[in-house]
């Protein structure tokens, strides 16, 4: 099975943090951070990764990702594409057809991805999205009816789920992608409506890195558990 990393993010928000680099190639605990999703990918038999990347950068991907395991290819879009327009363009160098994992390239989360792919076959489904319960950051009040104040909490859940950047694309779902802009709002609402569409419930960890506070905390839970997203994949 073939996977492809959504890696054109420029890293804006991590500012001086991301050191000119893309944020998926930004260093965690001493390793791009992609490198921990291919090493997760090759952990459940991936054998083939895809990036889809700015011109220009591919060079950079194959060189920091390359030798891990699976071989690498980068798809360097020519002009920004949009993260649906960009991974229909790496397509283009798929040798396989099917399911196809497909990840944002700054995520990192313990998703259970042999059985992110069970369920997608089970189901049937032409996308299955991986989604997590929404935390917030702030207190919560609780109010009754009448406004009396009941109680707070710190930092509750919500009764959402968050699409959290990782997927299952079949043949369906990858022939409807846009040629510009994003499949959140394109190919996924359509598929959805259809009924086509499915989520995998993941209640584990998951690591976005958009701020430089966000860098700092990957950094030290991974310098603390380095083997902490192949481990889950084994399990």
């Amino acid at each position: 099975m073939e996977a492809v990393l959504i890696a054109g993010g420029r890293a804006e928000r991590l500012g001086d943090a991301a050191e000119g680099r893309p944020k998926p190639l930004v260093p965690i605990a001493g390793r791009p951070l992609a490198a921990y999703q291919v090493s997760q990918l090759e952990a459940v038999g991936v054998m083939r990764v895809i990036v889809s990347c700015s011109a220009g950068q591919e060079d950079a991907f194959r060189e920091e990702l390359g030798g891990i395991g699976p071989d690498v290819v980068t798809v360097g879009e020519p002009e920004p594409l949009g993260r649906g327009g960009g991974l229909r363009l790496a397509l283009q160098a798929r040798q396989e057809s099917g399911p196809l994992y497909v990840l944002n390239g700054d995520e990192l989360i313990d998703v259970d991805l042999a059985a992110l792919l069970a369920g997608h076959r089970d189901h049937g489904a032409a996308a299955t999205i991986v989604v997590a319960p929404l935390p917030t950051a702030f207190g919560v009040v609780d109010i009754a009816d009448d406004d009396r104040v009941n109680g707070f909490q710190d930092s509750p859940q919500l009764p959402f789920w968050a699409h959290a950047g990782v997927n299952v694309f079949d043949d369906e779902a990858l022939a409807r992608l846009p040629e510009r802009g994003d499949h959140e709002t394109t190919t996924l609402p359509e598929l959805a409506a259809e009924g086509k569409l499915y989520a995998h419930r993941h209640a584990g960890l998951w690591l976005t890195v958009n701020t430089p506070k966000d860098l700092r905390a990957a950094d030290e839970h991974l310098r603390a558990n380095p083997d902490w997203l192949t481990e889950a994949a084994r399990t």
